[in-house]
């Protein structure tokens, strides 16, 4: 199995969109299921476009849904790092929180962190193809990363 973090849109109204996210780094797989308001792609978007140019040490993140049990729905957190003198290699720690709901006593919630490897050209096909997520255009878009 290719590494990747795909997007799909599952659901959409005027104001929002829910999104199943899944990681996989090639043996783990993990995913989410996560609200975001359509001016949250946008400023995405636009964050990952200035972020491919930064490729000495250059550091983004890509947020989608808040961590903890009083939000709705889960929780998504991808850290990007062009890390200084990898080759042009992108660095991506990822944090994934499910829904939270009953168990027992208590409510709990499934976690995942995963590591992944991409480089600039795979970015640059994740950004053009990310930019028409929310817009009908392409409901599925895949990060693709490379074996570690």
């Amino acid at each position: 199995m290719q590494p990747s973090v795909q997007f799909k849109k599952i659901w959409e109204d005027d104001d929002m969109s829910e999104i199943l996210i899944i990681t996989n780094d090639g043996i783990n797989s993990f995913s989410v299921k996560i609200y975001a308001g359509h001016q949250e792609f946008d400023s995405i978007h636009k964050k990952l476009e200035i972020f491919k140019n930064q490729i000495y040490g250059g550091i983004t993140e890509i947020d989608f849904g808040c961590f903890g049990q009083e939000y709705a729905n889960g929780a998504f957190n991808a850290r990007l790092h062009f890390v200084q003198n990898q080759r042009g290699r992108i660095f991506i720690t990822i944090k994934m929180e499910s829904e939270y709901f009953e168990f027992g006593l208590k409510k709990v919630a499934s976690e995942a962190n995963i590591y992944l490897i991409s480089e600039p050209a795979l970015l640059d096909n994740f950004i053009k193809d990310f930019k028409y997520i929310d817009k009908e255009l392409n409901t599925e878009v895949i990060f693709e990363c490379i074996e570690k």
